[in-house]
This record gives structure tokens, C-alpha cells and sequence, in this order.
């Protein structure tokens, strides 16, 4: 597993950001039953940088916490049974993984909502790449019938990580 890290601000953490960004992006290839080596891409950000990318591929001015842009598509979420059939698509021809897609963070918004939330930056980190990771594998949260797939699965992949809100 690669995981690909672009720093656009400075990102200092009581916790290694990069370090528990692999151990997540790992787990979360494993709970899935991802059966391929995967390289996925990671931008850390500000409020700014996000809001500028939410602007130009979303059509939404203002900043969010995390985007993810799957480069994978799926007949249905978490099914990667198809996914040798784009072999040429799919996979990077210089590592042979394949590729997953793009996670970007807002770090100001980590800040902003372990605060909210009354946990740590380190959990609030730890979810939005779980969050992130679980779109890159097509599941989403949109509807209420999605929701209900997405939303305890990103509980569970917290829970088996010990990452707690308690942090």
C-alpha cells in the first residue's frame, strides 16, 4: 500500500499525521476485503485551499472538511469484483497497485470540529480519512438508505481501531 502525501500547509499534530494517515488507509484497505495492493493520494490542506478545490469540482464556495475523489467505479459499493476488467484503468503501471483516488483535508477543520465535538484532533483526523476511504470504495451517505450502510461501518472501523471519541 502507498500512501502519498502532499503537505499545502503545515500540519503540526500531537500525533504523526502521516504515520496514522498509513495505519487508517491500511486498516480500512483491510476491513474491506480490498484484494489489491492500493495507492491512494492525501492533500493537507486549509480552510482555503479546500474551499478554493469545493469551488472548482463541487460548484460550492465555501470550505468543507474532507473531499474524496474516487478514481474507481463500482456496480455497487464495496464490490471490487469488476475491477480486474479496466485492468489498464485501474492500475498504476509503475507500482502495479492500484489506484484508489484522492483524499483532501482541511487541517483547520480538523481543529474546528474535534473542538465542536468534543474529542481530539487525532480522532477527528482518523475519521475523515476513514469517511474518505469508505467513498473511495463507492459507498456514500446521501440517502437515508445509504447513510445506514456508510455511517455504522465508519463506526465500526473506529471502534476496531480503538480510536474513540473519548480521545
Amino acid at each position: 500500500m502507498s500512501l502519498n502525501l502532499e503537505k499545502e500547509v503545515e500540519a503540526s499534530f500531537a500525533f504523526d499525521c502521516e504515520a496514522l494517515a498509513k495505519e487508517v488507509v491500511a486498516f480500512v484497505i483491510e476491513h474491506e476485503a480490498f484484494p489489491y495492493e492500493a495507492e491512494v493520494n492525501l492533500t493537507l490542506t486549509d480552510n482555503e485551499g479546500i474551499r478554493e478545490i469545493n469551488r472548482m469540482y463541487r460548484e460550492i464556495d465555501k470550505p468543507t472538511d474532507v473531499l474524496s475523489f474516487p478514481m474507481l467505479s463500482y456496480g455497487q459499493a464495496g464490490d471490487f469484483s469488476a475491477l480486474e476488467e479496466d485492468y489498464e484503468d485501474n492500475f498504476n503501471p509503475d507500482t502495479g497497485e492500484i489506484m484508489l483516488g484522492d483524499i483532501v483535508i482541511s487541517i483547520d477543520r480538523v481543529r474546528e470540529q474535534a473542538a465542536a465535538y468534543g474529542h481530539s484532533e487525532k480522532r477527528e483526523f482518523a475519521f475523515l480519512i476513514v469517511h474518505s476511504m469508505l467513498h473511495l470504495f463507492g459507498y456514500d451517505h446521501m440517502t437515508p438508505e445509504d447513510a445506514a450502510v456508510m455511517e455504522p461501518k465508519q463506526k465500526q472501523i473506529l471502534e476496531e481501531m480503538h480510536i474513540s471519541r473519548d480521545e
